[in-house]
């Protein structure tokens, strides 16, 4: 099957009522701290793009002077601070709403830092006046073809499984796809009035190669003359409910069946709208407008497919206004590719968004899923209801991160890594019960959340926003599985932590870890002594038996490199968290002091703040780390880490990955039993089993 990619992202500009279902300021969100900005107008839509700076809260830890009289007997405190982040946002709507939008971002734009918008598209000429009257910025323009490159590179490194595959009778219309480590080179076909053909060889190396007249403009013009329908979005409606067999000459309307010798079946066209020429009849706008898409879709496929053999492409990408998601133009695109790649290896995807950033390399950046809109499936079928959201706006939130992400060096193929275990978005069953699970829980969550900020009255009103718009998404999510991307139990924890987040709840747990930890250390020279007095057998056992009961551990290497989240996540250990935990353990315990002191103990942050792990995109030091200490066992412990994650993951030094299973239903689907013990061990092909340094991901 051929795939096949999206360049604009999801697509409510379908809805032909000008009513907007959000309040603007939950469109143009953090406008008041907007810094920069940049805007591109097509025929009939509008991209705004703007940088912002978000003021929002983290939980830090800080370890007591113990030396002091008036230490606490606690490990550490715990203290709620403001901090300042980067984020981009991203909002595109009908062109219909250009001037209402620019009137609002006036009212509310307080803070740039410059007078300047950088403008791109063709409507950028059109809307100068209107653009610079309203809100005062001077328009800059930009090469639209750079901006759509830069955009779509932009998107490939920074969000996983951006390209899907679309298959209109499959349980899940959309199939997320692994973005591969090196996304060059590949080839992109945008389709707005006409149709550009670009081979992309690196961030800045492009060529315009190919191109045809016949693309968007022609389906609507040719559509408005035959069916007297002007709106773009009423003609693909109307294409979507035809028969183009009606219009169109097929082979076997020629040769009374297929034509074996050359391959042809009897079902092909063989003429677009052959039968109009001889038919006594009058053909419905419906047919008509079947008839001209897929006389146009399989042109840009087959002069795709062409272009890609010409240039040994193995990846195209499609975009344009032409698609803006519907179905209807992704099936037919798709059936194209699918017909002439029938002896070419051809890959060809949609993706989930396309926009353009500068630099795009200098930071990694991570969706905000609380603030995205997602992706809504227009099938003509639908129930209207399930199809309404945020009027005609579309929003798509991306976060810059505090350190840079890469692939573990350890991956053994990266192009085939796959972090997540299940794939819910195809697996009805598991999706089900999953989101079931996420929802029985709110509850809890929301409970846990008050619970952590006793002192702020406010609390629970923040926490019923916080119930509010996660249970949304769940429910989102059962009636369009693919709304958000790649559905896991892995996205559904990162956006309950996002949401969290959004209300002000950095980290729920951060009391119950602290009262753990410090329990703990209690206990901690009790436990070595215990251990010590064990045989060596009965001390491997005991070992395991104190990792899956969530004790940090040493495995015994010559050097211990132990990587724990970023950031909170659930009831994680964090690294700041982790530091202070050491420092006290060390405090009493020669052998740990020495390891630190001899820098054969290394605390280093995984680059994470889920209680899954992604080894695709890990801190950038502690990749680093494990080349330069030539790192020869990873150990995954925990049913997020090892399970929900990284169960196939096949890495090219020995592997060992621990959990014990909570979940019923989960243990079911493994062949086990409630708390079975997974305990797998893994040595790739002619690999020794000596060990210089174990990484160990907590």
């Amino acid at each position: 099957m051929a795939e096949c990619v999206r360049l604009d992202s999801s697509t409510s500009s379908h809805t032909m009522d000008k009513s907007i279902t959000l309040p603007p300021d939950e469109i143009f969100r953090n406008l008041e701290n907007a810094k920069r900005f940049a805007i591109d107008i097509g025929g009939s839509l509008t991209k705004l793009a703007y940088y912002s700076t978000v003021q929002h809260k983290v939980a830090k830890v800080r370890s007591f002077d113990h030396a002091t009289k008036a230490a606490s007997d606690k490990l550490y405190e715990i203290s709620v601070q403001e901090e300042v982040t980067a984020r981009l946002h991203f909002i595109k709507f009908e062109n219909a709403y250009i001037e209402t939008c620019l009137d609002f971002i006036k009212d509310h734009l307080v803070n740039t830092d410059t007078k300047v918008i950088k403008a791109t598209g063709g409507g950028a000429h059109k809307f100068k006046e209107l653009i610079e009257r309203k809100l005062g910025l001077k328009v800059d323009k930009e090469d639209e073809m750079t901006c759509l490159i830069k955009g779509c590179n932009f998107v490939l490194r920074n969000i996983p499984h951006e390209a899907f595959v679309y298959a209109k009778h499959a349980d899940s219309e959309f199939r997320f796809q692994t973005t591969q480590p090196d996304i060059f080179p590949y080839l992109l076909v945008n389709i707005g009035s006409g149709v550009s053909i670009v081979k992309v060889e690196s961030e800045d190396k492009f060529e315009r190669i190919g191109g045809s007249s016949i693309g968007g403009g022609t389906f609507w013009g040719l559509g408005a003359l035959l069916t007297k329908t002007k709106r773009f979005d009423e003609l693909l409606q109307l294409a979507s409910k035809g028969q183009h067999t009606s219009v169109d000459m097929l082979v076997k309307d020629i040769y009374g069946g297929s034509y074996g010798s050359l391959g042809l079946t009897g079902d092909l066209i063989a003429s677009s709208f052959g039968k109009s020429a001889t038919a006594d009849k009058e053909f419905s706008k419906e047919d008509m407008a079947k008839s001209l898409l897929h006389m146009i879709s399989n042109d840009i496929g087959q002069l795709a497919c062409l272009y890609a053999k010409l240039h040994n492409l193995s990846r195209v990408y499609f975009g344009g206004f032409f698609i803006r998601g519907h179905p209807v133009t992704m099936h037919t695109i798709t059936y194209s590719i699918n017909f002439f790649t029938k002896f070419i290896l051809l890959k060809a995807m949609w993706l989930f968004h396309t926009h353009d950033h500068a630099n795009p390399n200098q930071y990694s950046w991570g969706e905000n899923y609380a603030g995205s809109s997602g992706l809504m499936s227009v099938s003509p079928d639908m129930n209207p209801m399930q199809r309404a959201r945020s009027g005609t706006f579309d929003m798509l939130e991306m976060d810059r991160l505090e350190r840079q992400l890469v692939n573990l060096p350890l991956l053994q193929d990266p192009s085939s890594y796959i972090p997540d275990t299940m794939d819910l978005t195809e697996d009805a069953l598991a999706r089900e019960y999953w989101l079931y699970c996420f929802e029985e829980a709110l509850d809890g969550v929301v409970k846990r959340a008050v619970a952590s900020q006793p002192d702020m009255p406010e609390a629970a009103q923040r926490a019923e926003k916080f119930r509010q718009k996660y249970r949304h998404k769940l429910q989102t999510l059962r009636q369009q599985p693919f709304a958000y991307g790649s559905l896991t139990v892995r996205s559904l924890l990162d956006t309950r932590e996002h949401c969290l987040n959004e209300f002000n709840f950095p980290d729920p747990y951060s009391k119950i870890k602290q009262k753990e930890n410090d329990m703990a250390l209690k206990y901690y020279q009790k436990a070595v002594k215990s251990l010590e007095e064990l045989s060596w057998e009965q001390r491997q056992f005991a070992l395991v038996r104190g990792v899956l009961a969530g004790n940090v551990f040493d495995w015994g290497a010559k050097a211990v490199v132990l990587a724990s989240n970023s950031g909170p996540a659930l009831n994680d250990v964090t690294n700041g968290e982790l530091q202070i935990l050491t420092e006290r353990i060390a405090a009493m315990d020669p052998v740990i002091q020495a390891g630190l002191r001899e820098d054969r103990l290394m605390l280093v942050q995984s680059g994470s703040s889920s209680p899954c792990l992604d080894l695709s995109r890990l801190d950038k030091v502690l990749a680093m780390v494990v080349r330069e200490r030539q790192t020869d066992l990873v150990i995954i412990e925990g049913m997020g880490r090892a399970i929900h994650t990284n169960y196939y993951a096949m890495l090219s030094c020995e592997s060992l990955k621990m959990a014990v299973i909570k979940n019923s239903w989960l243990a079911d689907r493994l062949g086990g039993k409630l708390f079975s013990v997974v305990f797998k061990y893994e040595v790739p092909a002619g690999k020794p089993s000596q060990h210089s340094a174990a990484l160990s991901p907590l």
